[in-house]
């Protein structure tokens, strides 16, 4: 069984026993975390979309949380002089998905 949630702005294809890299989380690490917005879930062939898996929920647990590798935004301009150099480290929080239940009521 598969599902797809969303979650920091992004969607992501989860499976029970994936370990997924989301944007950071205000939870800490061992903590339980649940995934409402569930967009689609399907298992085999069949598989449920929009209001059909509205209900479903996602429970992970959170492993670690930590910052990315630094990524640097050198910017130029020629003959002008002008050189900047910015860096940034992005956030993020590994959850381990443990359960896609189908039939949470979520009212």
């Amino acid at each position: 069984m598969y599902a797809v949630i969303k979650t920091g702005g992004k969607q992501y294809r989860v499976q029970e026993g994936d370990i997924l890299r989301v944007e950071k989380l205000d939870t800490e690490a061992g903590n339980k975390v649940t995934f409402d917005d569930v967009l689609m879930v399907g298992e085999g062939e069949s598989s449920k979309a929009g209001a059909d898996a509205g209900n479903a929920t996602v429970t992970g647990v959170v492993t670690e949380s930590g910052r990315g590798q630094k990524i640097v935004v050198f910017k130029k301009r020629r003959r002008k002089n002008y050189r900047l150099t910015q860096g940034h480290r992005q956030s993020y929080s590994s959850v381990r998905i443990e359960k896609i239940n189908t039939t949470a009521g979520k009212e």
